[in-house]
């Protein structure tokens, strides 16, 4: 097989099929056949994420380093967009990790152009490398849902090993919702636009605990605030005078809702500061956040978790009666520029 180019991209060893071609993405007209490939992919592999078009563009628009006409290559036959990947880099614990994400159509996968597209992902990762500034260690890295059986077995066969696990948990909201109140001395106040960076830097300082945080940047505060689902009156914030103490950044995403036949709302952000552990917040946070979600009328509460979470975040959860659902899977390959 021969490599196929079109329009400066370049895919070695691509697969021989009628009317293949591959392109660069085009921002101002392949948003809406990107966002159905990916619904169409992810409800195929029963992946709970279904972008619009609106929120793709945002999540690109406010961006340092994902530049869509150079980190998205999309491939066409006769004319459809049938794949995608693209390939973006954060530094994570002092690591540059370059994230590789890839699309098929059901009807064109086991043909190889999932394979082909991972390569091209980490050549374009390498050229990023060579300018972006960085220094130290490199890794891909990408989070295939551990039911993606063709995922797992491509990052696999290319040198890929498993470094973490994810959990989504899911919780039904007809059960009841425990009794937690906030601790004393804190309460939770509606969230100001004037707030809104205080907020966002409490919640930053949280995470930095976690595993592998990546360093945020004012163009992801400018991104978060911009998206299309905010609704800040399902935030859940506690402050103890003028501090925030701890948060939960709820969300409703109606249209992934009806895409994916639930009627759910996301905790998408649950953090407690450092001074503020201990003492039940998360779980106060939590159960308000339950209440309001059902209040709304919806059927369940979801959330994510690292499964080795070392603030006992997974513990909570499950005391707040949320249940492991699916399993997503760290892939990462360590990599060096010449």
């Amino acid at each position: 097989m021969t490599a196929q180019t079109r329009q400066g991209v370049v895919l070695p060893d691509a697969p021989d099929i009628p009317g293949l071609g591959f392109r660069p993405f085009d921002p101002d007209r392949d948003y809406a056949a990107f966002a159905s490939l990916i619904r169409e992919a992810h409800l195929a592999d029963g992946v709970d994420w279904i972008p619009t078009p609106d929120s793709l563009r945002i999540e690109h628009e406010h961006s340092d380093e994902l530049h869509p006409r150079r980190d998205i290559a999309v491939v066409e036959i006769d004319g459809r967009l049938v794949a995608a990947a693209q390939t973006d880099v954060r530094t994570r614990d002092g690591i540059a990790v370059h994230e590789i994400q890839g699309w098929v159509r059901p009807a064109w996968r086991r043909r190889g152009l999932g394979r082909a597209l991972l390569q091209w992902t980490e050549r374009r990762s390498v050229e990023v490398a060579r300018v972006d500034g960085r220094t130290g260690p490199r890794t891909f890295e990408s989070w295939p849902d551990e039911g993606q059986t063709g995922a797992v077995a491509l990052y696999e066969s290319e040198g890929y090993a498993i470094v973490r696990y994810g959990f989504l948990m899911l919780r039904d909201l007809s059960e009841p919702v425990p009794d937690r109140r906030l601790p004393d001395g804190l309460e939770v106040r509606p969230v100001r636009p004037e707030d809104h960076r205080r907020i966002w830097d409490a919640d930053t300082e949280a995470f930095r605990d976690h595993w592998s945080p990546a360093e945020r940047t004012d163009a992801d505060f400018e991104g978060w605030f911009a998206n299309p689902d905010l609704d800040t009156r399902l935030w859940q914030v506690a402050w103890d005078g003028d501090e925030v103490a701890g948060s939960a950044m709820n969300f409703i995403y109606a249209e992934e809702n009806d895409a994916l036949g639930v009627a759910r709302g996301w905790l998408d952000h649950i953090s407690v500061r450092r001074p503020w552990r201990r003492r039940g917040l998360a779980s106060a946070l939590i159960a308000r956040s339950l209440r309001i979600f059902r209040d709304r009328g919806l059927a369940e509460a979801a959330l994510g978790v690292d499964a080795e979470n070392l603030s006992g975040a997974l513990r909570v959860y499950e005391a707040m009666g949320f249940r492991r659902a699916r399993t997503g899977v760290s892939y990462r390959k360590a990599f060096t520029v010449d």
